[in-house]
This record gives structure tokens, sequence and C-alpha cells, in this order.
């Protein structure tokens, strides 16, 4: 397999080369220790440029790549920020489009305010905010989703600073697992809405979403949401705050120079239309669904395994994006960044939430030590069944499922037996892949 998801260490980002020059050009600016977890949060910003575009999956079916979404997690004074910096220099042209957008939508309140109570109101004009303010409620969401909607599908960004601040964008926490569900799957919104107008629409959700938040703040957040759908929909970047090192990091600035070089790839992006293709794209999802089962056999967790097929997608829809900005042409490149997208943000579940897979109470401090882990690997190179039965037991797994997990390993080639010895042995193709 690819990376170790299990490690302590996050898998290491693949140095950008042929293909994914983009992304050094992304990083360009990013202190040194936050550039691993800014590249998948940006991709949703750059894919919020796309419109009427769809590319086929490997389920054979064609999919928009809006709703994609990320969620940043970081102890405080981690250098959470320097996302928003980052965004900041992509949404320009939103920010653009949405000032003269303001100043209509202010004219009209200012007529408003004139016309007496028996004269004629003028109607709302039409606006619609590419990149609404963190703030955002959710009637506006939802009036916003309609103007965008009417003008020819539109995808709006968000940047949350804070993860808290879905509540008042869907509505409320109980809200907000159906809002990400249905912007994730690029459905409706689900109900009809009415706005201070009497109008009323159950619009498309084309949304691209970050949030950013502690460690803590996440787990409060998702507490009660692990096996809806909404918590594996959303793509994680962790970033621990690692040793203490005596120095202010680095950063540099987003200068005419680095503009104007972003702005040459935002147009490749603006001027995508149609459906695509991407063979190389699908062959690489196949065969991470076989990691993914394979790595999931390691550990026998049926939630790592649910949580990885829209990891996988994810990660899809990330590597489109880069292909398109890499002038719609395929490298190895972007291959491995693919990878890497669906490894980081599995690695990022487990070490932030892993002990919350079992659905108890968890508890309050951030540990891996209860959560999903690879058993075979904690086990000596040569082993009986009882080893691994004991092993099962202490972490709360059954007894009944230890020779199934034996013929599942067996199968896969991890081990093999020995009637001689009644032992079990690893592969060497299985200490070679996890050397």
């Amino acid at each position: 397999m690819s990376y170790n998801i299990f490690d302590s260490k996050a898998p290491a980002m693949p140095k950008p080369a042929k293909g994914t020059s983009f992304c050094k050009l992304l990083l360009s600016q990013a202190s040194r220790d936050m550039r691993e977890p800014l590249v998948p949060m940006a991709i949703p910003a750059l894919a919020a440029h796309l419109t009427d575009v769809e590319f086929m999956y490997s389920d054979n079916k064609y999919y928009e790549l809006c709703g994609q979404m990320g969620h940043l997690i970081g102890p405080s004074g981690i250098g959470k920020a320097q996302l928003t910096q980052l965004v900041e220099a992509i949404m320009r042209p939103f920010r653009d489009h949405d000032e003269i957008e303001y100043k209509k939508l202010i004219d009209w309140q200012r007529q408003m305010k004139t016309k007496g109570a028996n004269k004629e109101k003028p109607e709302r004009p039409d606006v619609s905010f590419w990149f609404p303010p963190a703030d955002l409620t959710n009637p506006a969401f939802i009036q916003n989703a309609m103007a965008l909607e009417k003008q020819g599908g539109r995808t709006q960004y968000l940047n949350l600073p804070e993860v808290e601040m879905a509540n008042k964008m869907c509505g409320g926490h109980r809200q907000v697992s159906q809002t990400i569900r249905n912007i994730y799957d690029c459905q409706r919104a689900g109900a009809l809405r009415a706005t201070a107008e009497g109008v009323t629409g159950n619009p498309i959700l084309r949304v691209n979403i970050t949030f950013s938040s502690t460690p803590e703040a996440a787990r409060a957040f998702y507490k009660k949401d692990m096996t809806n759908g909404f918590f594996g929909r959303i793509p994680f970047a962790y970033k621990g705050r690692g040793e203490r090192i005596g120095k202010i990091p680095r950063q540099g600035s987003y200068d005419e120079e680095f503009l104007q070089k972003l702005d040459e790839y935002l147009v490749r992006l603006d001027n995508c239309k149609g459906r695509f293709v991407v063979k190389p794209l699908n062959k690489i999802a196949d065969q991470l669904a076989e990691e993914m089962a394979r790595l999931s056999d390691l550990a026998d967790d049926d939630m790592l395994f649910e949580l990885s097929h829209r990891s996988i997608f994810a990660a899809w829809k990330k590597a489109a994006t880069l292909w398109i900005l890499n002038d719609q042409t395929f490298t190895r490149s972007i291959g491995e960044y693919m990878v890497w997208f669906c490894y980081y943000d599995l690695w990022s579940k487990v070490h932030v939430f892993g002990d919350m897979f079992k659905l108890d109470d968890a508890p309050s401090e951030v540990t891996r030590k209860n959560g999903p882990a690879n058993m075979l690997d904690d086990l000596a190179t040569s082993f009986n069944e009882q080893q691994l039965e004991a092993l099962r037991l202490e972490r709360g797994k059954s007894k009944e499922g230890t020779k199934h997990l034996l013929n599942v390993w067996k199968y896969r080639g991890f081990i093999t037996y020995s009637n001689e010895t009644g032992l079990y042995t690893k592969t060497y193709e299985y200490l070679k892949g996890n050397g």
C-alpha cells in the first residue's frame, strides 16, 4: 500500500513535478510547516471557478466538480489563518464580482427607504454572490443558491474560519448534516424556503466549502454524526503542533508577480466546459478501492472501509481539478497527488477521530490508541490463532471473528499457514510492502 495511515506521521506529500507545477506556485508563499495541508484545502476554492463541467467516474456516471469541501484541523496558533490568505488570492475575481452585486443591493435598499408607504416599491434586483461572507444566514444562503441556479448554476464558495459557523449557515446544528450531504451530492436543498419577498424555491446546492478548527472543536462538532454520512463526506487535513522550535515561521506575500501567474491558471478553470472522461484517474480510483479493502481487512474495521469510498471520490475530484489546471493533460504526478489526497484524508480521520469510530463515549483527549490499527503489524512475524484472538479482545472485537480474519489475510496474501507448526507467518510480500 502507498502510505501507512496508522503511523503517527502524516503521509508525505509528493513533490510537485511535471503536471503539478501549479502546486509549487500555490505553496510558494506559505510557511514551510503549513504547506502539506494547504494543497487539498485550497482546491475547493479553485474548483469553484468551474461551471458546466462534468467528469465520468469509475461507476460510469457523470458528476459535476462542485460539492468539494475540506476541514483544516490544527491546534491554536498552528497557522490555519494561512488558508484564508491563500483563498483570498484565489477568489479575487469573485470578490470583484460580489462588490458590484453588493452595490446593486445597497442601491435597492436605499430606494426602498425613500419610497413612501403608498408608493410602488422597486423589485429586488437579481443579485448573486459567488464568495458570500462567513456569517451568512440560512435564508440568505438558500436565496443565494436560488439566484445562482437562475443565472446558470454558478458555484458559491464559503470559507468558514470556525466550523461552528456552519450552524448559522444551515439553520442550526441539526440541519448541518442534511445540508452538507446535499452539498456533497449536488442535490436540492430539500425543502421549499420562503424569502422576505415571498419567493419560494428548492435550488440545487452547488457549493464548495472549507472549515477550520482545533481538534477539540472538530471532535465536539462531529461527535453525533459519525455514522450518518455527514462525517464521511468531509475530507480532512490535520496538522499537528510538532516539536517546539523557537523560530517564527516565515511567510511570503501574494504580490503582483504571484497573482499574475495564478491568474494564468484561473483562466484555464474559467474556460473549461463540457464532459470529460479521464481514464487514468478512474484507473487509480479502482486501484485505491482495492487498496482500501486491503487496508480495512488489516484493521478489520467496517467503518474505515465505508469512509474510504468517499475519500476516493473526493480525491478523484481534486485530481480532476489538477488535470484541468495542467491544461487538461494527465501526468504521473497528478496520479500521485490523487493517491496522497485519499490517504491524507483517512490518516487525518484516524488520527483525530479514531477512538470515536467505536461510537461510544469518546474521551476528550485526542488519541489514536483505541481507534483503527493494523492488527497484523502488532503480531510477531509468526503467531498462532490464540495470539490474534487475544489481540482482538484487547481491541474490543469479538473472538468469533478470528478465524474469518485469518482466512481473509491468507486470501490477501498477507500470511501463510504451516500445518507442521500450527503457526501463521507474514509473507515476504507483506513485510516488504509494510516495512
